[in-house]
C-alpha cells in the first residue's frame, strides 16, 4: 500500500496541480468523456453480508441483460466520488460492477470526507492495518457469492477484480480465494504484492487461473526493482498470462481525485485493462 515514509515526498515529485488537472471528485466526471459506444447504466447503493458483518458497496450495471461481473478495490482512501465515476465508466463498457468499501467493519463509505487530494494518509491507515490476508478473502469469496447471485451477472462468463493502492494484493487473494469464478485481474500501483513473508500474495499464483494485468508505478519499481521479475517468474512458472509494466507515473496515478494523478498514462492502463477483460472475460 502506500509508502507512508515517503509518502509527501513523493507527491513533491509527481504531484501535477500546477498542470492545471482537475482534481476534485467532483470534476473526475467530466474527465471520462462519454463513449459513443457507452451502454445506459443502473446504479445502486448495495449491502452485501460477509462473515464478519455487512458491506456497503456501490454496484452499476447495464440497464438491460447479463454481463460478466467486476469486482473493484478502492485504494487506501476507499470508497469514495471518483470509484463511483470508474465504476460506472467500467459499467458503461457492458460490465456488471461492484466497487466494494472495505473498510466497512470500522466505517460507512465514505471514509475520507474530502477527495484523495486532501485526505490524510495518517487518518485511514489504521482502517488498512486492521486487515489482513484472511479478511481479504473471506470478503472476495462473500462478494463472488453475492454477485453471482444477482441477475445482471452473466454466471456463464468469468468474473475480473480490479485494484488500486492496497487493493492490488487484494485482487491477487481474490484470485486464489475463488480460482474457479476469476477470470482476470488488474492490480494498479498496487503495493505489496511480493514480500519475503509467508503469505505473500504472490505466493498464492499457483493457484490462481486467471490472466493479469500489473501496473507498477515508477517510484514504487525504484524502491524495489525486483518485484516485477518475482512476479514475472511466478506467472510464466503456473503457466498464467500475466502482463507486468513498470508506468512512468507515480504511485497513485490512476484515481482522477489524487495529487499525482496521470491523465495520459491512467487512460493507458485503462485501455489495457478493457483489453485484458474482452480476452479473459469472454463466454
Amino acid at each position: 500500500m502506500c509508502d507512508q515514509d515517503h509518502f509527501e515526498e513523493d507527491l513533491k515529485k509527481y504531484s501535477r496541480r500546477d498542470m492545471g488537472i482537475l482534481m476534485s471528485a467532483a470534476g473526475a466526471a467530466m474527465m471520462f468523456p462519454r463513449s459513443a459506444f457507452a451502454v445506459d447504466v443502473a446504479e445502486n447503493e448495495v449491502e452485501i453480508k460477509t462473515p464478519d458483518g455487512v458491506c456497503d458497496a456501490y454496484f452499476v450495471t447495464p440497464k438491460s441483460g447479463a454481463h460478466a461481473a467486476v469486482i473493484v478495490w478502492p485504494d487506501i482512501f476507499g470508497l469514495r466520488p471518483a470509484f463511483r465515476t470508474m465504476g460506472k465508466r467500467l459499467a458503461e463498457s457492458g460490465y456488471s460492477v461492484l466497487v466494494v468499501n472495505q473498510f466497512y467493519r470500522s466505517k460507512k463509505a465514505p471514509v475520507v470526507e474530502t477527495d484523495a487530494s486532501n485526505a490524510s494518509i495518517q487518518d485511514v491507515r489504521p482502517l488498512a492495518q486492521a486487515l489482513n490476508p484472511k479478511t481479504h478473502m473471506t470478503d472476495a469469496k462473500a462478494f463472488v457469492e453475492w454477485l453471482d447471485a444477482q441477475p445482471q451477472t452473466d454466471t456463464k462468463r468469468k468474473i475480473g477484480t480490479i485494484g488500486y493502492c492496497m487493493g492490488g494484493p487484494i485482487v491477487l487473494r481474490t484470485a486464489a480465494a475463488v480460482p474457479e469464478r476469476i477470470g482476470a485481474g488488474g492490480s494498479f500501483h498496487g503495493g505489496g504484492l511480493v514480500t519475503a513473508n509467508d503469505d505473500s500474495p504472490h505466493r498464492l499464483i499457483p493457484t490462481m487461473k486467471a490472466s493479469f494485468l500489473i501496473a507498477i508505478a515508477e517510484n514504487d519499481d525504484q524502491r524495489d526493482p525486483e518485484s516485477k521479475n518475482v512476479l514475472k517468474a511466478s506467472f510464466e512458472q503456473a503457466k498464467l498470462s500475466a502482463e507486468i509494466e513498470v508506468y512512468p507515473a507515480g504511485h497513485g496515478w490512476c484515481p482522477p481525485d489524487t495529487k499525482v494523478y496521470h491523465k495520459e498514462q491512467s487512460e493507458r492502463a485503462w485501455a489495457r485493462l478493457l483489453a485484458l477483460f474482452e480476452k479473459s472475460l469472454a463466454k
